[in-house]
């Protein structure tokens, strides 16, 4: 399984049009908008690395909006949190 941060910097105007698209696409699990330097934070879990370059480096980039990405490729996790738990609302 590989796991990466991608920050996203979008269009004025195009925050929620382009978190839409990005949480249909095969690999994309979440994607939160954000305060601070990037609009948008996509998390993306794919398994292995080949599909991950290719989320990244085709299918994201297909997506009209995006001004600029950087992916950030984790190596280790170093959680005791289970995070579908954590970011659930529990409705």
């Amino acid at each position: 399984m590989q796991s990466a941060v991608i920050l996203i910097d979008v269009e004025k105007g195009q925050i929620n049009a382009v978190a839409q698209r990005l949480a249909e696409l095969e690999g994309v699990s979440e994607v939160f908008s954000t305060c601070g330097r990037y609009d948008l934070v996509a998390i993306a879990r794919t398994r292995d690395f080949e599909s991950l370059a290719q989320l990244v480096t085709e299918r994201l980039m297909q997506v009209e909006g995006i001004h600029d990405t950087e992916t950030l490729n984790a190596m280790q996790v170093h959680s005791r949190h289970d995070l579908e738990t954590m970011f659930s609302l529990g409705w």
